[in-house]
């Protein structure tokens, strides 16, 4: 069965995906990325989906305008004093000072970086962006440690973890078990850490995002939807 569909809308094609799970109605979630997904109880027509969504489409079109507002998503920084960034989903703003000791220290809300003469943005930047790679290894691993357990069953061998920066995806899984995660991602929340690497461990069971892929990580999050919602709200 053809799990993608679209409908008409005005002028305006909504594309969405229908998923089917254990539930007895229909339900549909708009996220920030676009995507249009209709959740279904096993069995429902396709028919009845596509419905589902024309009679609701003033309103989907509705939630895709909320999220288009925020289109560019990454504002441009500029590594100066005062200015804030993101850390597992908090802010904390800038504090330049001089000192013989050069890095990051994050205390009371502040990221503290020490430079020693040269205090420019370009040196903010890279003493800050080495913490952060150094603060993904250390985080990513724990989250791996977190999310692992309920795959063993699977008898898989674990996958070996690479850090690295990624423009377009926060995670990717190899047929060799390589897991490589964005070092962007530890700007996100903890929960939405888990949710990136549960999502590429699926793929040691599913390799494309067909139906049973989504069933696998409804099985193991359920709440899978609303930790990919904030991810991509908070890395705006």
């Amino acid at each position: 069965m053809n799990l993608y569909g679209s409908v008409t809308y005005g002028k305006e094609t909504i594309g969405f995906y229908l998923l089917y799970v254990e539930r007895k109605t229909l339900e549909i979630s708009v996220h920030p990325d676009g995507s249009v997904i209709v959740k279904a109880p096993a069995g429902t027509p396709f028919v009845e989906a596509e419905k589902k969504v024309a009679r609701r489409a003033g309103w989907i079109r509705k939630q895709l305008e909320y999220f288009r507002q925020f289109n560019p998503r990454t504002p441009e920084r500029h590594y100066v004093g005062g200015e804030s960034h993101l850390y597992l989903g908090r802010q904390y703003r800038l504090q330049i000072s001089r000192g013989d000791l050069e890095g990051v220290n994050l205390s009371g809300g502040f990221f503290q970086i020490t430079v020693k003469d040269d205090a420019s943005a370009a040196k903010v930047k890279t003493l800050l962006q080495r913490w952060y790679v150094n603060k993904a290894g250390e985080k990513f691993r724990e989250s791996l440690e977190c999310c692992w357990p309920v795959f063993e069953r699977f008898s898989t061998t674990r996958p070996r973890l690479q850090i690295r920066r990624m423009q377009k995806r926060w995670g990717s899984l190899s047929r060799s078990g390589l897991l490589t995660l964005n070092t962007e991602l530890i700007r996100a929340p903890r929960g939405c850490i888990d949710y990136v690497i549960t999502h590429e461990l699926c793929h040691l069971q599913c390799h494309d995002h067909g139906p049973d892929f989504y069933r696998l990580l409804e099985s193991v999050m359920p709440d899978w939807e609303k930790r990919k919602h904030k991810l991509e709200l908070a890395l705006i």
